[in-house]
């Protein structure tokens, strides 16, 4: 709730949902990895992966749902395959909060610094 009075409040500092990062990806870091898509599009599209799978964890999804069909019904043997991506999905969710975060922080400080100059 409190995210989003502050929206309403500050919407010049609240990067929206869709919004892409304004800043230099490097500003403040002296090395980072760049993200990587492992699946390809075709891969994705030959394993019949939702739309909303096709991330940047879809090769564990199609590495799961291809163990899913392979072992069915006995699917529990695939648990160490949905480990491996609900894990990827999470480390995915928290890596995007901190964009966020870091976005909103550098527009605060933009903000500060131009209402300074």
């Amino acid at each position: 709730m409190g995210n989003a009075l502050t929206h309403y409040l500050n919407p010049d500092v609240m990067p929206g949902p869709d919004v892409v990062p304004s800043f230099d990806p490097m500003l403040g870091f002296e090395s980072r990895k760049e993200r990587v898509m492992i699946a390809t599009q075709e891969e994705m599209e030959s394993a019949k992966l939702p739309l909303d799978a096709r991330d940047y964890c879809a090769h564990l999804a199609i590495a799961y749902q291809a163990c899913r069909s392979d072992t069915f019904p006995f699917v529990y043997k695939c648990a160490h395959q949905k480990h491996e991506y609900l894990t990827c999905e999470y480390e995915d969710y928290v890596l995007r909060m901190k964009e966020f975060e870091r976005e909103r922080r550098l527009l605060e400080r933009q903000k500060r610094l131009n209402k300074a100059a």
